[in-house]
């Protein structure tokens, strides 16, 4: 491959990314402070329409991309409900929420199905942009893409320099400790879950009104599932989530440009590549060990005496 081609497919790879690492950040927000989430495929596909259709609406795409962070965050304040409130299971509430998301957004979707709403066009970003080689790659696209780049950084700033990160993590590894020093566990964990789940709908509303610049049903393809694994390769860091991201970001621009070439693998294979490296990063983060990194009191219910 010459450089003509691998530019384009590495910009690629950071657009098809970004959806990916939105809501892998969103989820490491929500694990940290304890709540297990595996509602990311339903909130994400929430978000998306909830985006596409105040877009839609509105005429500003601005207000649809917020949209679909609220509409993530909405999601989220159910599982919230039936974990903090009423001390259900973490996983089965997850796994409703996925079949309750996917199920709404098909329901409100078909009718919109192949329609368009105004979104985010890319744009060179004033002098990076014009950079060889890294300004193509990485400073040509659209502002949600240029706005992904600081999260994993803000985020990380929160985590390890703030009094909140502090105590976030604090109630998803030390429950107890954290009770005991005079922190109110439940809000945090709320506040995990409704700010988890805005990044999870933004990573929703990408793909609607700027990946796709359409509505059809099932826009996520899988994406959700890929950040809950990307959560235990990532170390529940956002750095390396950043990298993890771009990883499957890259295999799926890569196929879609194997199929756009006329390959003769078959295009079902090569649809599987994103699903097939999601497994082999699993199997992989089980033997070395790496989900005995969660955070320590991940998936574990605090009772209301608190």
């Amino acid at each position: 491959m010459n450089i003509d081609v691998l530019i384009p497919l590495f910009a690629a790879t950071i657009q098809s990314g970004t959806p990916i690492l939105y809501a892998t950040l969103g989820e490491i927000i929500t694990e940290k402070s304890g709540v297990l989430n595996l509602g990311v495929e339903g909130m994400m596909l929430c978000g998306a329409f909830g985006g596409f259709l105040v877009a839609m609406l509105t005429g500003n795409p601005w207000l649809g991309f917020l949209a679909g962070g609220a509409f993530g965050a909405l999601m989220g304040a159910i599982h919230g409900i039936v974990c903090l409130h009423f001390q259900g299971n973490q996983v089965v509430s997850g796994l409703a929420l996925t079949i309750l998301g996917t199920g709404l957004a098909n329901y409100w979707g078909t009718p919109f199905v192949g329609q368009n709403a105004p979104g985010f066009t890319p744009f060179s970003f004033p002098l990076l942009g014009s950079i060889p080689i890294i300004g193509p790659i990485a400073f040509h696209h659209d502002a949600l893409i240029y706005t992904s780049y600081c999260l994993p950084v803000l985020v990380w700033f929160v985590f390890r320099h703030t009094q909140t990160g502090l105590a976030l993590r604090s109630v998803g590894e030390y429950p107890d400790a954290a009770l005991a020093a005079g922190i109110n566990i439940k809000a945090y964990r709320w506040a995990g879950i409704l700010t988890g789940g805005f990044f999870i709908g933004l990573g929703g509303a990408y793909l609607s009104l700027a990946y796709t610049h359409l509505w059809t049903n099932g826009i996520t393809a899988g994406r959700g599932w890929i950040a809950v694994a990307l959560v235990i390769f990532a170390f529940w860091k956002p750095g390396k989530a950043v990298l993890g991201a771009y990883l499957f970001g890259g295999v799926m621009a890569f196929q879609f440009r194997l199929q756009a070439v006329g390959t003769n693998i078959p295009s079902s294979l090569l649809m599987m590549l994103p699903y097939a490296l999601t497994i082999l990063v699993l199997v992989l983060s089980s033997i070395k060990g790496k989900g005995s990194q969660a955070p320590g009191a991940l998936g574990v219910n605090i009772e209301p005496a608190d």
